[in-house]
């Protein structure tokens, strides 16, 4: 390489050696010398092995960059994988020194720049595709979700280190669309709604007030014993003093409140037992409508509330239990987003700390139960949570806040939450508190504190459990990752899930049937709430069992995995005992039961070895025998709730075609 230096002549001559070119890292051959140089120069100087060894010298420090980005000399974010790869759509693969290096600092809680994405090896993802394609053809229905035949007999098409037991893409909703958001042609409201009707139409259709007691009546008793985000109190004195205003007047009312009073319609009609599954689901499917209408009055895309974040929330479930759970995880993600511009993500005391007492622990519990749904629906779905961004501390929920009075007087007068678009006519011109008319409350208006805090205990038990779950299931699973990289690993995180459930207090955590039927008959809320969490926990822990790694080592826990599912399994089997009508409707505990049966029937077809590596058949432990016991009640429970339902039908054979083939 030639330089730009002009040297003098008194200046000491400097070797001209192989320079590697800083653009391209290639050393450059310096020029031909010239004749004049040729005769002065006729052999090379004689290098020393100390003189080669410097030049072949390498720098000390270890490459953190990924390699890509070292081959084309870009900047590089060493993230995993890096920005610019993702950009550049090529692999990003790291030296083994830099990927120990980032896994120390992610272990020892030390200040690394990179970003860690959850993301499966792109060659992993390329062998998916076309061991996929080999096997079967997904087809796309008409919800835009795919469906794939012979789910009852295939492994999961996922990535090679992830689990076959973890059951993705199973039968779990209806193919065709919801009516709720006017879509088909055999409900007539799909054209009910004008454009001009505003909310004098909606508020036009609504039952009459001793229907509407009923509903509410009904939605109080199931619904909120399980979501219990709803301060009653408060709830009730807003409702009498709605029913106390004029047809017309109840047009000029806020449109939220009038869509999660017709929320709370739905999923109360969804409980009470009509003469035909067809009648009452017609019915509450007016209802979501009516409230999915009164927020689209409301402009619940530009401006948000509590109320109607929890009309969002309450209609997603009711989506669930119609079996549309396409539908409920797409419209989730609305109220998803308008909780975290409201800032519901938000410690209370950071963001709003000027509020009263009652409206911070408001916010902590919608937040709750926004999270809640969000996490063990993606868990179900094998989709990724969102509700992932929070500093709202969970011992923050206490019973002391719920039994606070401190602003309960301002709510019972007609003044609520804040409304977070600045722009908004409540924050322009806020609304006066209501005292025309004076509301009375009712016994059944009226919540005793014992009640409060056993739902605030509740509440922060299935908060801890939705944390762990998802930081350790429901990412993994929504990319069809192993659960864990090591045995070692593997047994944490059960020891973590045990260690957790034995903190829970005794009312949530009593399994014995006999002593629930007997609890059943005088605190049946309490009842729902330990089967809920009984469920939810002992599924997770059954997937937690059955995961596998075979890359690493991990193995499925056949016999742990059968008893988590035993376990999960009988929540439902109780909640079928004790309130039958109820599980016949809650989709989220049908779908959960289901997976765990299919999951027991898969293992039970296998044909391990005993101990002593001896071979022979498994059905002498009675774990075993329990297990087929369990998948064949589930068969005959499924036999009496879900009709005629193409999606229900399709569960039924998929179950009874894996339970002919147990080997027990």
């Amino acid at each position: 390489m030639q330089f730009a230096h002009d040297y003098s002549a008194g200046a000491i001559a400097l070797p001209e050696v192989n320079t590697p070119d800083l653009s391209t890292g290639v050393p450059v051959t310096p020029a031909a010398p010239s004749s004049n140089e040729t005769d002065t120069q006729s052999t090379p100087p004689i290098k020393t092995e100390s003189d080669r060894l410097k030049q072949k010298q390498k720098r000390n420090k270890p490459t953190l960059s990924c390699l890509e980005c070292v081959e084309r000399k870009t900047k590089c974010d060493r993230a995993r994988p890096c920005l610019a790869c993702v950009k550049r759509q090529s692999d990003c693969e790291y030296t083994a020194v830099a990927n120990l290096i980032a896994s120390s600092d992610r272990k020892s809680g030390g200040s690394s720049k990179a970003r860690y994405v959850t993301k499966p090896p792109p060659n992993k993802v390329r062998k998916i595709s076309n061991a996929a394609s080999s096997q079967t053809s997904p087809i796309e229905t008409e919800n835009g979700w795919t469906h794939i035949e012979r789910r009852a007999h295939r492994h999961s098409n996922a990535s090679s280190g992830s689990s076959p037991y973890l059951l993705s893409n199973m039968p779990y909703a209806k193919s065709s669309p919801s009516n709720v958001f006017g879509v088909g042609s055999q409900h007539p409201f799909s054209n009910y709604w004008t454009c001009a009707g505003g909310l004098p139409e909606v508020v036009s259709v609504m039952p009459s007030k001793e229907q509407a007691d009923i509903l509410i009546s009904k939605y109080f008793e199931v619904v909120d014993g399980v979501y219990p985000f709803i301060h009653r109190r408060t709830f009730y004195a807003d409702y009498e003093r709605f029913w106390a205003l004029t047809p017309e007047k109840r047009g000029e009312t806020d449109a939220s409140f009038s869509a999660l009073l017709y929320a709370m319609y739905a999923l109360g009609t969804q409980f009470i037992q009509f003469p035909s599954y067809q009648e009452r689901s017609q019915t509450a499917e007016f209802y979501c409508s009516a409230a999915n209408q009164a927020l689209r009055v409301y402009s619940y895309l530009n401006r948000t509330c509590m109320r109607a974040i929890g009309a969002m929330l309450l209609m997603s479930y009711f989506l669930m239990n119609d079996n549309h759970a396409s539908d409920a995880y797409a419209w989730a993600g609305i109220h998803l987003r308008q909780s975290y511009a409201m800032r519901l993500h938000r410690d209370p005391e950071i963001v709003v700390p000027d509020a009263s007492v009652l409206e911070k622990q408001q916010r902590r519990k919608l937040w709750q139960a926004v999270f809640f749904h969000d996490t063990f629906l993606t868990v179900l779905l094998k989709l990724p949570p969102t509700a992932t961004h929070s500093d709202v501390p969970v011992e923050s929920l206490a019973e002391d806040n719920e039994t606070s009075t401190d602003g309960l007087d301002l709510c019972l007068l007609g003044v609520h939450s804040r409304v977070e678009n600045l722009m908004s006519i409540n924050v322009i011109a806020p609304q006066e508190p209501s005292t025309d008319i004076n509301v009375q409350p009712k016994p059944h208006h009226l919540v005793d504190a014992a009640t409060m805090k056993a739902d605030v205990v509740y509440m922060r038990c299935m908060w801890h459990l939705g944390n762990l779950v998802q930081e350790n299931l429901s990412s993994p699973c929504s990319l069809s990752l192993p659960l864990a990289n090591s045995p070692r690993h593997k047994d944490s995180l059960i020891a973590a899930f045990r260690r957790l459930y034995k903190s829970f207090p005794p009312n949530l955590t009593q399994l014995d049937y006999s002593a629930l039927q007997q609890l059943a008959l005088t605190n049946p809320r309490g009842v729902r709430q330990n089967l809920f969490l009984t469920s939810n926990y002992f599924h997770c822990l059954m997937l937690l069992h059955a995961s596998e790694n075979e890359s690493s080592g991990v193995e499925c826990n056949v016999k742990p995995a059968l008893e988590a599912a035993h376990e999960a399994i009988w929540a439902f089997f109780k909640l079928w005992g004790y309130f039958e009508s109820e599980a016949s409707v809650w989709w989220v505990f049908q779908h959960r039961a289901f997976e765990e049966s299919l999951l027991m029937a898969h293992l039970l077809a296998m044909q391990p070895v005993t101990e002593g590596d001896v071979p022979g058949p498994i059905s002498y432990d009675p774990i075993f025998a329990k297990a087929k016991e369990d998948v064949a009640k589930m068969l005959e429970v499924m036999e009496r709730y879900g009709g005629a339902l193409e999606m229900h039908n399709e569960r039924k054979e998929v179950l009874r075609e894996a339970f002919q083939r147990i080997a027990i």
